[in-house]
Protein backbone atom coordinates (compact mmCIF):
# COMPACT_ATOMS: atom_id res chain seq x y z
CA UNK A 1 0.00 0.00 0.00
CA UNK A 2 1.51 3.32 -1.07
CA UNK A 3 1.09 6.44 1.01
CA UNK A 4 0.45 9.51 -1.11
CA UNK A 5 1.57 11.79 1.70
CA UNK A 6 5.25 10.90 1.56
CA UNK A 7 7.82 13.20 -0.06
CA UNK A 8 11.61 13.24 -0.08
CA UNK A 9 11.76 16.21 2.28
CA UNK A 10 9.23 18.05 4.42
CA UNK A 11 6.51 19.29 2.07
CA UNK A 12 5.18 22.81 2.74
CA UNK A 13 1.66 21.55 2.02
CA UNK A 14 1.77 19.96 5.50
CA UNK A 15 2.13 23.34 7.26
CA UNK A 16 -1.59 23.89 7.87
CA UNK A 17 -1.83 20.49 9.57
CA UNK A 18 0.76 21.66 12.12
CA UNK A 19 -1.19 24.79 13.05
CA UNK A 20 -3.10 23.44 16.05
CA UNK A 21 -0.41 21.10 17.39
CA UNK A 22 1.16 23.61 19.81
CA UNK A 23 0.32 26.89 21.55
CA UNK A 24 -0.67 30.34 20.36
CA UNK A 25 2.85 31.48 19.40
CA UNK A 26 3.32 28.39 17.24
CA UNK A 27 -0.14 28.80 15.67
CA UNK A 28 0.56 32.45 14.86
CA UNK A 29 3.91 31.57 13.29
CA UNK A 30 2.45 28.77 11.16
CA UNK A 31 -0.41 31.04 10.01
CA UNK A 32 2.02 33.80 9.03
CA UNK A 33 4.43 31.52 7.20
CA UNK A 34 1.72 29.55 5.41
CA UNK A 35 0.59 32.74 3.66
CA UNK A 36 4.05 33.60 2.35
CA UNK A 37 5.29 32.99 -1.17
CA UNK A 38 6.97 29.61 -1.73
CA UNK A 39 10.40 31.27 -2.09
CA UNK A 40 10.08 33.58 0.94
CA UNK A 41 13.11 33.17 3.18
CA UNK A 42 11.07 32.49 6.32
CA UNK A 43 9.03 29.81 4.56
CA UNK A 44 12.17 28.12 3.24
CA UNK A 45 13.66 28.36 6.75
CA UNK A 46 10.55 26.64 8.15
CA UNK A 47 11.04 23.79 5.69
CA UNK A 48 14.71 23.53 6.67
CA UNK A 49 13.79 23.49 10.37
CA UNK A 50 11.23 20.73 9.83
CA UNK A 51 13.62 18.69 7.66
CA UNK A 52 16.08 18.76 10.55
CA UNK A 53 13.51 18.03 13.25
CA UNK A 54 11.85 15.20 11.30
CA UNK A 55 15.12 13.67 10.15
CA UNK A 56 13.93 13.77 6.54
CA UNK A 57 17.43 13.26 5.11
CA UNK A 58 17.70 9.84 6.74
CA UNK A 59 14.12 8.70 6.08
CA UNK A 60 13.96 5.57 3.95
CA UNK A 61 11.07 4.90 1.56
CA UNK A 62 10.38 1.54 3.18
CA UNK A 63 10.63 2.75 6.79
CA UNK A 64 7.66 2.79 9.14
CA UNK A 65 8.00 6.57 9.36
CA UNK A 66 7.79 7.01 5.59
CA UNK A 67 4.93 4.58 5.29
CA UNK A 68 2.90 6.68 7.74
CA UNK A 69 3.48 9.79 5.63
CA UNK A 70 4.94 13.25 6.10
CA UNK A 71 1.85 14.68 7.78
CA UNK A 72 1.80 12.09 10.56
CA UNK A 73 5.56 12.26 11.02
CA UNK A 74 5.57 16.06 11.22
CA UNK A 75 2.63 16.30 13.60
CA UNK A 76 4.20 13.71 15.89
CA UNK A 77 7.59 15.43 15.78
CA UNK A 78 6.18 18.85 16.67
CA UNK A 79 3.96 17.39 19.41
CA UNK A 80 6.89 15.53 20.95
CA UNK A 81 9.22 18.54 20.93
CA UNK A 82 10.14 19.00 24.57
CA UNK A 83 10.79 22.72 24.47
CA UNK A 84 8.24 25.49 24.39
CA UNK A 85 6.99 27.45 21.39
CA UNK A 86 9.70 30.09 21.88
CA UNK A 87 12.37 27.43 21.43
CA UNK A 88 10.76 26.30 18.18
CA UNK A 89 10.57 29.89 16.98
CA UNK A 90 14.24 30.27 17.89
CA UNK A 91 15.06 27.21 15.77
CA UNK A 92 13.25 28.86 12.88
CA UNK A 93 15.33 32.01 13.37
CA UNK A 94 18.55 29.96 13.40
CA UNK A 95 17.55 28.29 10.11
CA UNK A 96 16.63 31.69 8.62
CA UNK A 97 20.02 33.18 9.55
CA UNK A 98 21.82 30.18 8.07
CA UNK A 99 19.93 30.61 4.81
CA UNK A 100 20.68 34.34 4.67
CA UNK A 101 24.38 33.63 5.28
CA UNK A 102 24.38 30.95 2.58
CA UNK A 103 22.63 33.22 0.09
CA UNK A 104 25.12 36.04 0.74
CA UNK A 105 27.98 33.65 0.07
CA UNK A 106 26.29 32.65 -3.19
CA UNK A 107 25.95 36.32 -4.17
CA UNK A 108 22.16 36.46 -3.83
CA UNK A 109 20.19 39.21 -2.09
Amino acid sequence: MAVEDTDFLFPPKVMPELRDVRGLEWKSMVDRISLQAPDAIERVAFVLMMVRMNGCTTCQADSFKAMRGCSSCSVQTVKRFRGDDKELINQLEVARRELVTYMKKQGKK
